[in-house]
């Protein structure tokens, strides 16, 4: 068997977007993923299905695997002929110990490859508005390490040097440490009176910030229980904090947000709720597949000459009708003689894309409103072509037929439940890490009760906040027991974000 190879990858300071494009890469050739407590979990959907992904975290004084058997690790996998990628948090070369796996490698006679990431030190006082160096402040920075080996005898920190050496001084591992840290600054001539800022989190959506001197801030760290992990940054620098802090402020800054969407339609949702500052977490209740018979859907392809009107409903319709043209092999001009309605801005823009004019367009974006804007143009005795979801709401057809209108209805997609990461979302519930979550249909909230159908959603959801797109969404929340706190206004994905970020 040939020998495989090892990426040791780092995965940056927190905030997923910020691991490098070959950081990707590397999860995305793995065979197996090792990865630890401050490498961001959402990561991982990079890695291939059949990858096998292994946590080896750390705690200051809870290991899941000491660093021996970590080495171990990579070299069995790496002998067995897998490629490995280490996941470490921040940078793998600062205070990430990759210097003593890539030694271990070596001798091993194992390929590998250190792919440097975007430590701490700089990210996370920069996510609470402090710059590490600034011209009017300072020039220089120290590093240090605020939790050397223990088994060591003596520190390699020269405190008599580094105390007064640079303007900035950033401690890594340090809080249960920092009165330590702090006597040794002030004992070997700092100024007492230097700003500190100790920052919890960084990065992410739980960041806390204190901030103090080299006097007050063992104080002021003890009364926010600040604990690891948790960056220390000393200087004038931090002076700027007040006026450059930037994160904190957005609106959905320290939120977790639940994406009920289908995985392929859960990325605008979730790019908007990071763009506000909060953390999207996908719970995709919904599977879009083909309709299991798609006897009737055939048959309407085939006589798609014949219709007077086509009306979409979603964007799923959209494109499982023009997955339909292309199985058949008919051409859309084929339906040339027909009118085109969409339920809502986002279908008529992928209508758009696709080469077709929407000639009906409602303002209010549902059944109803569509049907309203079709009253003049509609006319007894017109065929329209409705593709949609099997269990879509029948209040459309039926009215059409009420006016006389021959209506093929036909099943364009079928929604299946979907909860593959079920019990990862329970655990945050029961954790208080979700604060709302979304709802953009009637289907993901009938799911959504479905797969959590063995738990008391009362005491799940306490405290959590429910977002609806829309009326008809949220009366179905209310038929099945759930309480919706906010409805969008404009039933649309951007009218959902701005509803919850006025919350």
């Amino acid at each position: 068997m040939s020998v495989g190879k090892v990426f040791l990858v780092g995965a940056g300071p927190g905030d997923p977007k910020l691991i490098t494009l070959k950081g990707i890469e590397a999860i995305k050739k793995a065979d197996v993923v090792i990865y630890d407590r401050l490498a961001h979990p959402s990561l991982l959907k990079y890695a291939k299905k059949s990858a096998k992904k292994i946590y080896v975290g750390k705690l200051p004084n809870k290991h899941t695997l000491k660093q021996d058997e970590i080495n171990q690790l990579l070299v069995d996998k790496a002998l067995e002929g897998s490629i490995v990628t280490r996941l470490k948090g921040g940078d793998p070369s600062v205070f990430g110990r990759v210097g003593e796996e890539a030694q271990i490698l070596v001798k091993q006679q194992i390929p590998f490859e250190i792919i440097p990431g975007i430590t701490s030190a700089i990210a996370v006082p920069i996510y609470a508005g402090i710059p590490i160096t600034h011209r009017d402040f300072t020039s220089s920075l120290a590093i240090v390490t605020g939790h050397e080996d223990p088994s060591k005898n003596e520190s390699n920190i020269n405190w008599e040097k580094i105390s007064t050496a640079t303007g900035t001084i950033v401690f890594l591992m340090g809080v249960s440490n920092i009165n330590l840290i702090r006597e040794k600054l002030i004992n070997n001539g700092r100024d007492p009176n230097t700003p500190v800022a100790v920052i919890q989190w960084g990065t992410t959506v739980e960041q806390r910030t204190v901030v103090g001197t080299l006097n007050n801030i063992v104080q002021e760290v003890e009364e926010a229980k600040i604990t690891s992990p948790a960056t220390i940054v000393i200087g004038d620098v931090v002076k700027l904090r007040e006026q450059l802090q930037w994160f904190e402020k957005k609106p959905l800054f320290g939120k977790r947000v639940l994406v009920t969407r289908a995985r392929s339609q859960a990325s605008e949702l979730s790019a908007m709720i990071e763009e506000l500052g909060g953390e999207p977490i996908e719970f995709p209740v919904i599977k879009i597949v083909p309709p299991s018979d798609s006897t009737k859907y055939d048959l309407a392809i085939n006589q798609l000459d014949t219709f007077d009107w086509v009306i979409f409903t979603s964007v799923n319709g959209v494109n499982s009708f023009f997955d339909k043209l292309k199985e058949k092999k008919t051409d859309i001009r084929k339906m040339s003689n027909a009118r085109i309605a969409a339920i809502g801005p986002k279908t008529a823009k992928v209508l758009e894309e696709k080469g077709l004019i929407v000639d009906v367009l409602p303002q209010e974006f549902r059944a109803e409103g569509l049907l309203d804007s079709l009253e003049d143009q509609l006319k007894a005795g017109q065929r329209v072509l409705l593709p949609r979801a099997d269990i879509a709401r029948k209040v459309l057809s039926e009215k059409l037929k009420d006016k006389g209108l021959e209506v093929i209805e036909v099943d364009a997609y079928e929604t299946k439940i979907d909860a593959e990461n079920k019990n990862e979302i329970i655990d945050m519930f029961k954790k208080g890490k979700i604060q709302i979550i979304t709802f953009t249909s009637s289907s993901t909230v009938k799911n959504f009760v479905e797969a959590l159908k063995d738990e008391s959603l009362e005491e799940l959801l306490q405290g959590v906040k429910l977002a609806s797109i829309g009326p008809i969404t949220s009366k179905t929340a209310e038929k099945l027991g759930l309480q919706i706190d906010i409805t969008a206004a404009e039933y649309t994905i951007p009218g959902l974000v701005d509803a919850i970020r006025r919350v």
